[in-house]
C-alpha cells in the first residue's frame, strides 16, 4: 500500500505547472530512448515511439507493452550504469517529477537529455508532437495530439456553465493529502465546475489536518488513492455536507495521477460525479 502511494505522490508531483518550454531542441532522429517517468512511457507511446524506448522507470504499466520495457530505476533513483549501458540517444526526463540532479548527472555523462514541461491540460497534447518530432514519428503524433485537443474540447463544452460546488480532492487519509491549484486534477475539477477547497495552499500535494475539511465544509469529495472506501471512512463526519448528502466518490488514480491521454477519462468521470452531487444537492437537470 506505502508504494502503491509513494507511486501516486510520484505521478501527482509529475503532474505540476511547469514552465513554457523544453531544455533543448532535436537537431536528430531518437531511435533509442530512455523515459525517466511512468506519463513519459504512457506519452511515447501515444505519440507512436513506443517501440523505441529501450529503458523506463518503474510504474510504466500502460499500455501493456510498457511492462515489458527494461527498468532503470523508480522515479527518484535510477541505476545510471544500466541507462549507459542501453546506449540511449535520447533521455526524456519531467521537469516537476524528475530531479535536477538526475538530469545533471546525465548530461555530465554525455545523454542528450530532453526535459518536458506539462502544466496545464492544453501542454499534454504539446508534449506528445514534440516527442513525435523527436522520435521522427510526427504523423501519428499530430493525430493523437488532434485527438487529445478535440476530446478536451468536448469536455469542456459539455460542463461549461455548471453551478459551482466546494470539492475536496483526497488523496490519502494518513495524513490527509489533496493537491493545490497548481495540480492537473485541480483544473480538472474547475473544468467540471467545481472549486477546489485548498486551491490557495503552497506546495503541489500538501498534507492538511480533518479540523481544515471540516471548516471548509466541502460539498463533495473525490477520493483518488488506493485501498480505502471513502464514503465508509467519511460516513461519522455528518457535520460536512458531502458526508451528508452522499456526495463522496472514488476516483481511480491511475487516470487521473498521470498527465497522459488517458487523464481525460478520468475527468469526464470527476464530472459525472460532480454532476450527480449538484443533483443531490439542488435537484436534477442542473
Amino acid at each position: 500500500m506505502r508504494a502503491a502511494l509513494a507511486a501516486l505522490l510520484g505521478a501527482v508531483l509529475s503532474c505540476a505547472a511547469g514552465s513554457a518550454g523544453s531544455s533543448g531542441a532535436a537537431v536528430d532522429t531518437a531511435r533509442r530512448i530512455v523515459s525517466l517517468a511512468p506519463n513519459v512511457t504512457e506519452l511515447l507511446f501515444a505519440a507512436g515511439a513506443g517501440a523505441r524506448i529501450v529503458g523506463a522507470s518503474a510504474y510504466s504499466d500502460h499500455p501493456a507493452a510498457a511492462r515489458r520495457v527494461p527498468r532503470i530505476g523508480d522515479a527518484f533513483r535510477f541505476d545510471y550504469e544500466r541507462i549507459l549501458a542501453l546506449r540511449p540517444d535520447l533521455v526524456v526526463a519531467w521537469e516537476s517529477g524528475t530531479p535536477t540532479a538526475a538530469i545533471v548527472r546525465l548530461r555530465t555523462l554525455g545523454t542528450r537529455v530532453v526535459v518536458l514541461p506539462v502544466g496545464s491540460l492544453d501542454d499534454v497534447a504539446t508534449a506528445i508532437e514534440t516527442l513525435g518530432r523527436l522520435a521522427g514519428t510526427g504523423r501519428i503524433a499530430r493525430r493523437a495530439a488532434a485527438d487529445f485537443r478535440a476530446r478536451l474540447e468536448r469536455l469542456r463544452v459539455d460542463y461549461r456553465g455548471r453551478p459551482a460546488l466546494r470539492v475536496f480532492i483526497q488523496l490519502d487519509d494518513q495524513p490527509l493529502f489533496t493537491v493545490t491549484d497548481r495540480h492537473l486534477i485541480s483544473e480538472i475539477v474547475s473544468l467540471c465546475g467545481g472549486e477546489n477547497v485548498f486551491a490557495g495552499l503552497p506546495g503541489l500535494a500538501p498534507a492538511v489536518d480533518l479540523e481544515a475539511v471540516i471548516v471548509r465544509d466541502p460539498q463533495a469529495i473525490l477520493y483518488a488513492g488506493y485501498g480505502m472506501d471513502p464514503a465508509g471512512a467519511w460516513r461519522r463526519y455528518t457535520g460536512i455536507t458531502a458526508v451528508r448528502r452522499g456526495n463522496v466518490f472514488k476516483i481511480p488514480p491511475d487516470e487521473i495521477a498521470r498527465a497522459t491521454p488517458r487523464i481525460l477519462g478520468g475527468a469526464r468521470r470527476i464530472c459525472e460525479s460532480l454532476d450527480s452531487a449538484r443533483a443531490a444537492l439542488i435537484g436534477p437537470g442542473t
